[in-house]
Order: structure tokens, then C-alpha cells, then sequence
């Protein structure tokens, strides 16, 4: 596969850790952050943004986040599991995982923090990750998904942004 379009994607604002949620990997969005959520994705037409398939964390709120983006879209991309985006995996896990799973070109991938900084910072070549707000999104070009040269930054916009371009 050539050159990739990469959307990396931090979850919305989830329920909060606690009692109500004891098993981490099935607290959900909240109902403000989906809806804030719903208002970023919907300011991605304004960066015509493009994309042919999602992959997601298996945890419950990036896959509701996953589901939102896709929704958001035109047309509609497949969303699918990749395992490596669940917390604790090492970016190249990732991109490996990624390379047996892709099929197109413009893909996003929703995850967690602290991984996903360092999955962009490894992408980039960079030693230090990139900080992500819940529903931050930013896009890396990368020249295939096995290449070992840097990719290129295009844009890193914060949720709030991405909600005034959808104004």
C-alpha cells in the first residue's frame, strides 16, 4: 500500500472511574460528550476530510466515539476493532496490526491517551507524544503504513475548534 492519510482520534468525555463503572473497559461517552463529539466530527467537512475506514479501541467509549465520527461522514466508513488501540499497546503493535488490517488509504484510528501521543509522536519521528484533548483529532500523512521515514503533520485541532469550524 503507497502513501496514508492517518486520523488519530482521543475518545470523547467518558463516565467517570468509580464505583458505577468497576470495569474500566465498558465506561461509556456521557451524554455531553457525545454531543460535543457529534459538533466536532460535524467540523470535519470544513477541513473536507475524507476518510475509508475507521479502526477503534475495543473499550466501549472509543467505539461510541468511532461510531459517531462515522456517522458524521460522507459517505459512511466501516468501523472495525483493532485490538492494539486498547490501552497499554506499543505504536508499533499498533502499525503492524494496522498494516494486516487496512485496506485503504484514508484511515482513522480512535484511541486513549497516553497512547495515542505516542503513537503520533512515533509516527513523526518525534521523541516526545502529542498531547490529546478528549475529541482532539489530527492528521499524519505517512508514505505506507510499514514505512520507517517520518510522517508529515498536516493539522492537530483541539474538540473546540473543530466545533466552530461546524458554526
Amino acid at each position: 500500500m503507497g502513501p496514508c492519510e492517518l486520523y488519530l482520534v482521543r475518545h470523547a468525555i467518558a463516565a467517570e472511574r468509580g464505583e458505577e463503572w468497576p470495569d474500566d473497559t465498558k465506561r461509556p461517552l456521557t451524554e455531553r460528550g457525545s454531543q460535543r463529539f457529534r459538533e466536532a466530527a460535524a467540523g470535519l467537512k470544513g477541513l473536507e476530510v475524507r476518510i475509508d475506514e475507521i479502526f477503534t479501541s475495543p473499550l466501549v467509549r472509543a467505539k461510541q466515539t468511532a461510531d459517531l465520527l462515522a456517522a458524521a461522514l460522507q459517505p459512511k466508513p466501516s468501523v472495525k476493532l483493532l485490538s492494539g488501540l486498547a490501552p497499554g499497546h506499543s505504536a508499533s503493535a499498533v502499525m503492524m496490526q494496522l498494516e494486516k488490517a487496512a485496506k485503504r488509504r484514508r484511515i482513522a484510528l480512535v484511541g486513549h491517551e497516553p497512547d495515542l501521543g505516542q503513537l503520533a509522536a512515533y509516527l513523526l519521528g518525534g521523541k516526545r507524544p502529542l498531547l490529546f484533548r478528549k475529541g482532539g483529532i489530527c492528521r499524519i500523512d505517512v508514505e505506507g503504513l510499514a514505512s520507517t521515514r517520518a510522517g508529515s503533520l498536516i493539522w492537530f485541532v483541539p474538540p473546540r475548534v473543530l466545533r466552530k469550524l461546524a458554526d
